[in-house]
């Protein structure tokens, strides 16, 4: 399955409480994406909580983004990935 960075922008901010309002919101937020086959595996919020990137697998961009209106969550920029780590390279020099 194809993973891809979703980059949002939250005039506002950001906030999601970490409370059981919190855990229920995330859990719809999951389930909305299971509808579209896509997986949420995990985000990175900015410091001022206006950005956050998003990383998901999903079958396409048309997927993410249909799961993203599904769930009231704007969309900047979708971009397809591929991992790249230093381990890659660990043994390659011998």
């Amino acid at each position: 399955m194809p993973r891809y960075v979703v980059e949002r922008t939250f005039d506002g901010g950001l906030e999601v409480p970490t409370d059981p309002n919190g855990f229920d919101t995330m859990m719809g937020v999951v389930g909305n994406n299971a509808k579209e086959q896509v997986t949420w595996v995990q985000s990175f919020v900015s410091a001022d909580k206006t950005k956050t990137y998003c990383i998901y697998d999903g079958p396409s961009p048309e997927a993410i983004r249909r799961a993203a209106e599904l769930n009231s969550l704007p969309v900047d920029v979708i971009s397809e990935v591929r991992v790249l780590d230093p381990y890659f390279y660990v043994g390659a020099s011998s």
